[in-house]
């Protein structure tokens, strides 16, 4: 079975060696075409993808100066396939968030709100690394910035939204934003994405203490 790599782990696979990194391009690749061919509105699926773009850019053209562990781009591939499949419908009409309105009695799609959640979860792990590893940062600030630029990424993107929806392109505003009537959705938005850092921080943390490993 081919190696795993994680934060800690002392040796990188080459690309073309690297068959966990090969097997989750092949699986964003499949569900982000999907989201394409199978979407219910295209200019919403467009301003979804954008930020899918960005991130995408960032991990090719930083890959020769910093190549992340298989765990890490393991859950920078579940974030993104999370995001892609929200945009797929609009978060808002994801189906898979209506099953989980029946299965709870729910009061309104949460699909957002686990998409929202995923972001500080999955997110903050890479985050630390990339501190850690590439930049050379300390600890305690590898532990903190992860939390910090979680709360203040989720408040910015809030900022987006509000532009797109009520400055850029009215016609989709409703689609994008997904609030489901929600006066107080940002705000649980950021909440959930903070969250999120803090008990995947806390979580490394405490796997740290438990194994003694750096």
């Amino acid at each position: 079975m081919a190696q795993f790599s994680i934060a800690i782990s002392d040796y990188r696979i080459p690309f073309h060696q690297n068959k966990w990194l090969w097997a989750f391009i092949a699986i964003f690749s499949m569900v982000w075409l999907n989201s394409l061919i199978g979407t219910t509105n295209l200019s919403n699926w467009i301003l979804e993808n954008v930020l899918t773009f960005l991130c995408l850019g960032f991990l090719i053209f930083s890959y020769r100066k910093f190549q992340f562990s298989d765990l890490s781009y393991l859950l920078i591939c579940i974030y993104l396939c999370l995001h892609v499949y929200g945009s797929k419908y609009t978060y808002a009409e994801n189906p898979f968030g209506y099953w989980l309105k029946d299965i709870f009695d729910g009061e309104r799609n949460h699909y957002d709100r686990i998409v929202h959640f995923s972001f500080g979860f999955l997110l903050a792990y890479p985050m630390r690394e990339m501190f850690l590893k590439w930049l050379a940062y300390p600890s305690l600030v590898a532990w903190l910035l992860p939390i910090e630029i979680t709360l203040s990424v989720s408040a910015f993107y809030e900022l987006i939204e509000w532009a797109v929806a009520d400055i850029f392109f009215k016609a989709q505003g409703d689609a994008y934003l997904g609030t489901q009537g929600d006066i107080w959705d940002a705000q649980k938005d950021i909440f959930l994405a903070f969250s999120g850092a803090i008990i995947a921080t806390t979580i490394v943390s405490a796997v740290k203490r438990i194994f003694n490993v750096k």
